[in-house]
């Protein structure tokens, strides 16, 4: 295994352990950034903003939660200690979606890396085919396991 598949397994399985952390009923989902050294810049998982009460039922089912969720990769970059994320990798357990590309995109994070099978998800096809457009178009490596 070469040394950055190594690094690649290593971080999707922090952000799989991260995800674990989120209380969302149905979809878990974390991200971890690292810098080009491999010194973890932020973590994130999806779930409501600070101070907000997730225990309430009905923020929790679809499509309210929506509303209240913040989203693995934006709470990642959030959450980062950096003031610059260029030419970062992000490690997520679900492929983003737009607006976390966007997101991605104007920090100046240069590779994503996730898990090939959740790119499949019927559900979010479509917004996932815009996303990786966006990442193609934007100059960003994907890199699907």
């Amino acid at each position: 295994m070469r040394n950055r598949e190594k690094w690649d397994k290593r971080f999707l399985d922090l952000a799989k352990t991260v995800s674990n952390w989120s209380k969302d009923q149905s979809t878990k989902v974390g991200a971890v950034i690292v810098d080009n050294r491999n010194i973890i810049l932020g973590l994130g998982y999806n779930g409501f903003p600070r101070n907000i009460n997730d225990n309430i039922q009905e923020r929790n089912q679809r499509p309210n939660k929506y509303k209240f969720t913040i989203h693995a990769e934006e709470n990642a970059i959030l959450n980062s200690n950096q003031s610059n994320l260029i030419n970062s990798t992000l490690y997520c357990t679900f492929f983003p979606c737009p607006n976390c590309m966007c997101k991605i995109i104007n920090v100046g994070i240069s590779r994503v890396v996730t898990i090939e099978n959740t790119l499949y998800n019927k559900r979010w096809e479509e917004d996932f085919k815009i996303s990786k457009e966006m990442a193609i178009e934007a100059g960003i490596e994907l890199t699907l396991y």
